[in-house]
């Protein structure tokens, strides 16, 4: 594929790709995964806080495709299993990871991978479309997340929905809103430039 039809964003940009760019982005989306952890609102009736890692999730997948947006979401989830302060609360621990979170962050890599192959397929261009891809991913994500509760915490399937799937549409849905209503423009006002 080549760099005029690509659908991946980074690799539109006019610089020479080779490992080092590729581990900058990767690097600098698990970062970019880190900042909007930060940006968390706690539920009263749910563990599990409601966050802006899946539109970074999401948007790693969209801008990176699959293999580099899998290996940032594996470098954030890394980042925070040493301790770093990469989730939510600015809280880092393998233990995090084992919480009642767990399923849904473990998904990241899965859920950014899915974006990032789709996205490879072409869908990039269409609103409908890459919304399509972004929505199976966060999807996949709560899924996760929901089924985490249950099988580990033994909580009640019903009541597992109603804590890791239900609560979190809202805002994930303003999530794919926002990189479903973006990447087409941004690829097709490079088209238009002639890049």
């Amino acid at each position: 594929m080549t760099r005029a039809s690509t659908d991946i964003l980074i690799d539109r940009i006019p610089v020479a790709r080779n490992l080092a760019t590729d581990a900058i982005w990767v690097i600098t989306f698990s970062l970019v995964t880190a900042v909007c952890a930060q940006f968390s609102f706690h539920l009263p009736h749910s563990p599990v806080p409601i966050t802006g890692q899946t539109f970074a999730v999401l948007l790693s997948g969209a801008v990176l495709g699959w293999r580099r947006a899998f290996l940032s979401q594996v470098v954030y989830l890394a980042e925070g299993a040493a301790g770093l302060p990469v989730f939510a609360d600015g809280s880092g621990s393998l233990m995090h990871l084992m919480g009642p979170g767990g399923g849904f962050l473990l998904c990241f890599p899965l859920a950014a991978a899915l974006v990032g192959y789709l996205v490879e397929l072409g869908i990039g261009r269409s609103t409908w479309k890459l919304a399509g891809a972004l929505v199976s991913g966060d999807v996949l994500i709560l899924l996760a997340g929901s089924i985490w509760l249950h099988l580990l915490f033994r909580v009640p399937f019903a009541q597992a929905w109603l804590l890791g799937f239900f609560p979190f549409l809202v805002a994930d849905v303003a999530k794919v809103a926002l990189v479903g209503c973006t990447l087409p423009r941004i690829l097709r006002r490079i088209e238009g430039s002639g890049q």
